[in-house]
């Protein structure tokens, strides 16, 4: 009878686990190679390598060079257009660069020793990150009044980890189990 009600009980937990797992949605940052295989080098087509990638903030840009040749300059329009780093707002030169695009908006990269007149020059356009599917679905549905939407997923999943752990420490004592010696 013993084993039974353990056994029941461990099942219990297994899905009431499997379940929280399978409604959680994960969201994960893609890593954009620029260049993809053949890297940050002079005479790639850099600007329709972006526009077959959609960006979004969270996401990375990664430079993959020669750290000895070449390095990575973020700069505004007017020294991504004239290739000048005056205006840089950031450097890299390790030779393996992630860098985090954290905002929605316009990035601008160059090649600082002279290689971006030969090409070595991105600028890739940032989106913001799309809504969840239940948030468009709420929004689609919701009306022009004063009061906030519910939230239900912020602490609706903190809620249900606390009790199924409480349920698993106090619910051991109830079926016999001594967990401190």
């Amino acid at each position: 009878m013993m084993k039974m009600k353990m056994l029941h009980y461990y099942y219990s937990l297994c899905a009431m686990l499997l379940l929280v797992i399978s409604g959680t949605t994960v969201v994960t940052a893609t890593d954009h190679i620029v260049g993809a295989n053949r890297g940050w080098n002079p005479g790639m087509n850099y600007t329709l390598w972006a526009n077959n990638h959609t960006f979004y903030v969270g996401d990375l840009i990664s430079f993959r060079y020669q750290k000895t040749q070449y390095n990575v300059f973020e700069v505004n329009q007017t020294g991504y257009d004239n290739c000048t780093t005056d205006s840089a707002v950031g450097n890299w030169s390790s030779g393996k660069d992630f860098i985090p695009l954290n905002k929605a908006k316009r990035y601008y990269f160059i090649c600082g020793n002279g290689q971006c007149f030969n090409g070595m020059k991105v600028s890739v356009l940032v989106h913001p990150l799309p809504p969840p599917p239940s948030a468009a679905v709420a929004a689609e549905h919701s009306t022009k009044s004063a009061s906030p939407p519910p939230v239900l997923l912020d602490w609706g999943l903190y809620s249900l980890m606390v009790s199924i752990v409480l349920h698993f420490y106090f619910g051991l004592d109830r079926i016999g189990l001594d967990l401190v010696n």
